[in-house]
């Protein structure tokens, strides 16, 4: 048998046509070693990974608003929502209201729910948000449906405290980006930097803009995304990071901390990003703790106008009313 042989010059360095570790993260180090998993999927920014499969027409985009919780709850959701299908709200259940309101400003019927067994035929909408679920709050049926979702070309949107749900699920993980909540400063003051102006969330955008947020830092450091805005950490008020809150929640620790304290992600700390996943789409922002960000305007809540615009364009993105993660 003949055997052909390759004589390869040492400068020559072959690629994996499997998933390899991301070298080198955005601020170098100080991200580096935060997790890189491979979670057995084609995701990243090429739109190869997407399912552009033959669809039925529709007159009406439908996007649905998940916001059940297993653990901590934000107080802009209000009391937990009654089971089934867009039950009836009360005055504080701020996201839920005003969510209608932003779907009926664009043409669109939204559902919302925190019944999980709602969650298990979500082939009818053009986006799924997730707003600030917290915990495990999916069984094993909406688990399979939102995969299958994914996988039929369906379009997912992460807001602020769904990187607190679902931890033990890998799959869901990679969904956000390979990335996870693992804790916060304080409630304050920052400076949101637009790194990506192309895309439909953040073309509108000015280039910085001020908000008040958490500014979740994330362990698994998103990988293989792109990053579409950041805050600028040195736009914090001096000392104010304060003691980092974790998901122990709000009892105090039974002893005092000997381990290490998260220092944030340094000149690189994102706040939003998007991804193609599974032959679906995922647009991600860990901004959305308070209820003052839906007061479009800017004397009430800083930085409510330019929310409000980033969310709208990130869900109009996954649906493919606009441009995907350009």
């Amino acid at each position: 048998m003949l055997h052909k042989f390759w004589i390869v010059p040492a400068d020559v360095v072959f690629f994996s046509l499997t998933a390899s570790a991301q070298i080198g993260n955005p601020d170098g180090a100080i991200n580096d070693n935060l997790g890189e998993a491979n979670y057995g999927v084609c995701r990243g920014v090429d739109p190869k990974c997407f399912h552009d499969w033959p669809r039925n027409p529709s007159a009406q985009i439908r996007v649905l608003v998940f916001t059940k919780t297993a653990g901590y709850r934000l107080s802009n959701l209000g009391p937990p929502l009654p089971d089934g299908m867009n039950p009836s709200l009360d005055p504080s259940n701020i996201v839920h209201r005003e969510m209608l309101k932003l779907a009926a400003e664009n043409g669109w019927h939204l559902d919302y729910t925190e019944d999980v067994r709602e969650m298990t035929d979500l082939n009818g909408y053009h986006a799924v948000i997730f707003f600030s679920p917290s915990r495990d709050v999916l069984d094993d049926p909406a688990k399979t449906a939102l995969r299958q979702y994914m996988r039929a070309g369906g379009g997912f949107v992460a807001i602020h405290n769904v990187f607190g749900a679902l931890y033990n699920w890998p799959y869901f993980e990679g969904l956000l980006g390979g990335a996870a909540f693992y804790d916060h400063g304080r409630f304050r003051e920052g400076d949101v930097e637009i790194i990506d102006s192309k895309d439909a969330s953040t073309r509108d955008l000015p280039k910085r803009w001020h908000f008040k947020d958490e500014w979740y830092n994330l362990i698994p450091f998103p990988t293989h995304v792109r990053f579409l805005a950041t805050v600028d950490e040195k736009s914090w008020p001096a000392g104010s990071y304060g003691p980092p809150f974790s998901f122990s929640g709000s009892r105090p620790p039974r002893y005092p901390s000997v381990v290490g304290q998260m220092p944030g992600h340094g000149a690189f700390h994102p706040v939003a990003w998007c991804q193609y996943y599974d032959g679906g789409k995922m647009w991600a922002t860990t901004l959305g703790h308070d209820a003052g960000i839906f007061a479009n305007d800017n004397a009430v809540f800083p930085g409510s106008v330019e929310f409000k615009k980033m969310i709208v364009g990130g869900i109009k993105s996954v649906m493919g009313a606009e441009p995907f993660c350009r």
